[in-house]
Formats: structure tokens, sequence, C-alpha cells
């Protein structure tokens, strides 16, 4: 069996949906122990002008739904970006993960030459199948998953390489 563009992106967005999860939970015991309000850690940023932590994890979901979505040719979910606890974070990662795990594989079966257009408010992008999963989906997945995690590291909350890497 050759390997997949299902393989190269799905099983890598599982598990960095999964190791995020349990960062989040390390960030709230942590929080509980040093008697550090939640909402440091969820209004956490390193300058003005970048998203919170909160929307960090927000965009980590939008690019996994979006990743599995449009190399499965359908629409990705919509999930408002309502979340403002960590219970919150972790159910819409839990609704992410469901929607990623139900994607067949064989829906993405040829995906590496399928068309891909995203379009923003300020114009579109297009990719072949290959090309969005390798220069625009997993590094925006990981860049916005990086620093979700270093704004905790941070604030103190003791993680480490492994816990991003989803070590066992």
């Amino acid at each position: 069996m050759s390997f997949s563009i299902y393989d190269a992106s799905i099983p890598p967005t599982l598990r960095t949906l999964d190791s995020l999860s349990k960062i989040l939970d390390k960030a709230v015991k942590h929080a509980e122990e040093s008697k550090i309000p939640l909402s440091d850690l969820l209004e956490a940023r390193f300058a003005a002008d970048m998203f919170p932590f909160t929307r960090q994890v927000q965009v980590v979901s939008d690019t996994a739904k979006g990743l599995a979505a449009r190399l499965a040719g359908i629409d990705p979910p919509s999930f408002p970006d309502t979340e403002t606890t960590f219970p919150d974070l972790q159910a819409r990662l839990a609704k992410t993960i469901a929607f990623v795990k139900g994607v067949a594989p064989e829906k993405i079966q040829g995906a590496e030459t399928r068309s891909i257009t995203i379009k923003f408010p300020q114009g579109e992008m297009s990719f072949t199948g290959k090309d969005f999963v390798t220069f625009f989906a997993l590094p925006n997945l990981y860049f916005h998953a990086a620093t979700a995690y270093d704004l905790l590291r941070h604030k103190g909350v003791p993680i480490g390489k492994r816990d991003f890497l989803g070590a066992e």
C-alpha cells in the first residue's frame, strides 16, 4: 500500500488536535494549582496585533475541518467563534475531531490533484490538493497550534515538546 494524501494529512491533523486538547487540560490544572485566573491564559497574546490564545485554538479547529472537508470535496462545517472558556474550547476541539474522523479515506482518495480554491475577503487562493496540504493547511495548522502552545508555555504552564508532538 502506498502513502496517500489521506495518510499525509488526516492522521497528523488528528494528532495535533488531540495534543492540543491534552495541553488545554494541563493549562487548566496548572491554573488551578497556581491560582492563576483562567482568563489570563485565555486572553494571552504576545503582541497587541496578534490573535489571543482562544482565537489560536479556533483557527486550529477551522484549519483542521477545512483541510478534511476541502480534500473530500465538501463544505467544511461552520462553527461560530463563541468560545470563552476552556470547556468551550474542549467542546470545539471534540466536534472538530469527530468531523475529521468522519471523513472517510475513500472521499479523499485522489485529492492530490483536486483543484481547491479558498475564498477570503481580500481574494482567493487556488491549489492542487497536494499543494493545499503541504504549503497551506498543515503549515497553518502547526503555526496556530504552536502559537497556542507557546502562549501557555510563556504563561508558565509546564508543557514541553513531547506534549506538542503528542508523544505517549
